[in-house]
């Protein structure tokens, strides 16, 4: 039996000021740093250790694994980062305050846009200051990887190869594995894994800085999973 621990960030700024943040990169919420070291402290105090991070190249989800080795005292083990496991793009919506979005769209659309693994969120165009191609951090990707918009089932579409290609040797070698990453990247882990349908994934919530432990059998299916 292997053991997997996935994890959201911390409260982040847009967390708390109730916007859609997808690839923009703020800050943890002072909140989000305390959530982060309890987190540490609560895997610390139910012995797990870990041989490998993975991460995605926003910093509330760095920030927040980083925290977290600190308490352990595994800032030495390895951390791969990628934007593979970033936050889902919502595209035009990054920015927007949630219930000012409901308000002129109304709940229904707005559920859609976050939920439905098939929705788009309205796109915006590559001459907006949000376009990733403007980031030095994405100057590798192609321009068909370069998001406008971005449904769940894309953001799995691009997660995927990169748990198959890293994370699962890594599990495979029977190293330990830490993934802190994003409600809807762990969201397109977590219904790959679990193979949930679409409508059990509309329902599915995720808490900051919650460790959520997966138990995996030889060929990785899943045994049971739960929150420390």
């Amino acid at each position: 039996m292997q053991k997997l621990v996935l994890m959201r960030h911390g409260e982040s700024v847009w967390n708390k000021e109730n916007r859609f943040t997808g690839w923009t990169d703020v800050d943890l919420s002072p909140a989000g740093y305390e959530q982060a070291k309890k987190a540490g402290e609560l895997l610390k105090k139910n012995g797990y250790n870990f041989d490998v991070g993975f991460t995605s190249v926003l910093k509330r989800s760095i920030k927040t694994l980083h925290i977290v080795l600190e308490e352990l005292d595994h800032l030495w083990i390895p951390v791969q980062k990628s934007w593979r496991l970033n936050e889902r793009f919502y595209g035009a919506l990054q920015g927007l305050n949630k219930q000012e979005t409901i308000a002129k769209y109304g709940i229904m659309q707005v559920q859609k846009w976050r939920r439905d693994p098939n929705e788009d969120p309205p796109p915006i165009t590559k001459d907006d200051e949000r376009y990733p191609g403007f980031d030095p951090r994405y100057k590798n990707l192609t321009e068909r990887e370069l998001p406008l918009t971005e449904n769940l089932s894309e953001t799995m579409n691009r997660a995927l190869p990169f748990w198959n290609e890293f994370i699962v040797p890594a599990i495979r070698k029977n190293e330990k594995v830490i993934i802190c990453a994003h409600g809807n990247s762990l969201r397109a882990l977590i219904k790959y894994i679990d193979n949930l349908n679409d409508e059990d994934v509309t329902k599915l919530e995720i808490p900051t800085a919650a460790p959520l432990v997966y138990e995996l059998d030889d060929d990785l299916n899943r045994i049971r999973h739960y929150y420390l």
